[in-house]
């Protein structure tokens, strides 16, 4: 543990909470349960009341899993959040963050959906986007039924959640049928290069604790399945190489010092800037990632910013 030294002293006995991966000798579905019971038992979600409801997919494909967090007292039509969840697009399930999502609809009087999207590698680029897709359209399309402004739709997601989050503002942007408000990413996954031979950056500080250089390279090669570089899409794939970032809508960007995807993240805020997106980038020292979800004073703050940060955007 070199950089064990390097994290919150807080969380420094507390990072070996989460369930660890080694993509060449364990089985990912065993990663996947460990994965949904640890982040559960962490954030208290399992006794946390939800409306779950099915609505139709994108076509040809199954219909999708939403869970609904509702704010206490709704006054008139409320901004909603579209949540995804994390895991690197191959694990996780919006069940396991019901906790957090029930309170960021209490902090925010925000209708909280979440996407119980499709994983790789079962299911490659497009499908765990355009199932998110899918959700965005039901959601702006039923916004009569659920009390919500369509006008006032943000994006919502973390780590691998975060990716797909940034990439479907970016697939809004240029469909043109729902204008988003807001997209904040929470340490997203960004750039399928990081971890690999061709990272444009490689701090050793980062990426040793809970998600590594092994995992994110075996995650984006589930995700990407047999998409090639050259293929329009790729973008939406991978934000990091969407060449054209403009018309996006504000962004608040939040990362560890300590996250393997702390550079990527970075760099994708600087690139908004460039693009004339309002853009907040918030860099947490002594943070690995999933920072968050561990008990200290660096997560209460995180809590705060955030929750703060939605009130400026909502």
């Amino acid at each position: 543990m070199k950089t064990l030294g390097l994290v919150d002293a807080q969380q420094r006995d507390k990072v070996a909470l989460f369930p660890s991966f080694d993509p060449e000798r364990d089985d990912l579905m065993a990663f996947r349960r460990a994965l949904v019971d640890g982040t559960t038992a962490l954030l208290n979600s399992g006794s946390v009341r939800f409306v779950e409801r099915l609505i139709s997919g994108p076509p040809g494909a199954p219909d999708v899993r939403v869970l609904l967090f509702h704010p206490a007292k709704p006054a008139g039509p409320t901004p909603t959040i579209l949540y995804i969840h994390g895991g690197g697009m191959i694990a996780g399930t919006p069940d396991m963050q019901a906790g957090v999502l029930a309170r960021l609809a209490l902090d925010t009087g925000a209708l909280i959906v979440s996407v119980d999207y499709r994983l790789a590698p079962e299911t490659p680029f497009p499908g765990g986007l355009d199932d998110v897709y899918a959700a965005l359209l039901w959601l702006h399309n039923s916004a009569d039924e659920l009390g919500v402004d369509p006008e006032r739709i943000t994006v919502m997601g973390d780590s691998g959640g975060g990716c797909l989050a940034a990439a479907t503002a970016l697939v809004a942007r240029d469909r043109g049928k729902v204008k988003l408000h807001a997209q904040v990413l929470i340490y997203p996954m960004l750039d399928l290069r990081t971890g690999g031979t061709d990272a444009l950056t490689d701090d050793p500080t980062t990426g040793e604790f809970v998600w590594t250089r092994a995992q994110n390279q075996h995650a984006w090669s589930a995700v990407r399945g047999k998409l090639a570089e050259d293929d329009p899409r790729f973008g939406y794939l991978s934000p990091a190489f969407m060449q054209d970032l403009s018309g996006l809508p504000a962004t608040f960007i939040v990362t560890g010092a300590l996250d393997l995807f702390r550079d990527e993240d970075v760099a994708f805020a600087h690139r908004l800037w460039q693009a004339g997106v309002p853009t907040e980038l918030v860099v947490y020292a002594s943070a690995v990632h999933g920072f968050d979800m561990l008990p200290s004073a660096l997560a209460e703050r995180f809590c705060h910013d955030v929750v703060g940060a939605l009130h400026r955007l909502l």
